[in-house]
């Protein structure tokens, strides 16, 4: 037996506790629960693909995350509308090591410890570094309104 995909089953829970079948879609509180019940277990009978195990507090947290983002990312619920985030480039970063470590140093810096140069200093660090990875991660965005019509038609998702 297959295991089927986590956007497929929350797409199918979601439809299944609120009859949904087109356009932009409202839940209500108790339905978000309902799906995320029915997601957890789909985890734990291992119908659904996971990549990693999780605590069962860990699961419903993961659980709730998941539905929220596909009820913003699915163009089934969202009424065909292409997900754009809101903050772009916020999470530049959060898997640089060295970052992480200039962040939590600047975080461990009291302000009875430390002047406000020493703060500066590693803020300085920081701000250098973001840009270094920024300038390696830059993905281009297109409005697809402004080409052509055959290239609209060919290449707009």
């Amino acid at each position: 037996m297959s295991k089927m995909t986590q956007k497929e089953a929350v797409f199918m829970a979601i439809c299944n506790v609120t009859g949904h079948k087109d356009g932009k879609l409202v839940i209500s509180p108790e339905q978000r629960k309902q799906v995320n019940m029915i997601l957890f277990d789909g985890f734990r009978n291992e119908s659904i693909e996971l990549d990693r195990e999780y605590t069962d507090s860990e699961l419903k947290s993961y659980v709730s995350g998941l539905q929220s983002n596909w009820i913003r990312k699915d163009k089934r619920f969202n009424g065909g509308i292409q997900y754009q985030p809101k903050n772009p480039g916020s999470r530049a970063g959060s898997g640089d090591p060295q970052l992480k470590n200039l962040k939590a140093l600047l975080s461990t810096m009291s302000t009875t410890d430390y002047t406000d140069d020493d703060r500066a200093e590693v803020q300085g660090y920081i701000d250098v570094r973001v840009a270094e990875i920024a300038t390696t991660k830059q993905v281009a965005t297109v409005n697809f309104d402004a080409l052509p019509v055959e290239l609209q038609a060919k290449f707009k998702k």
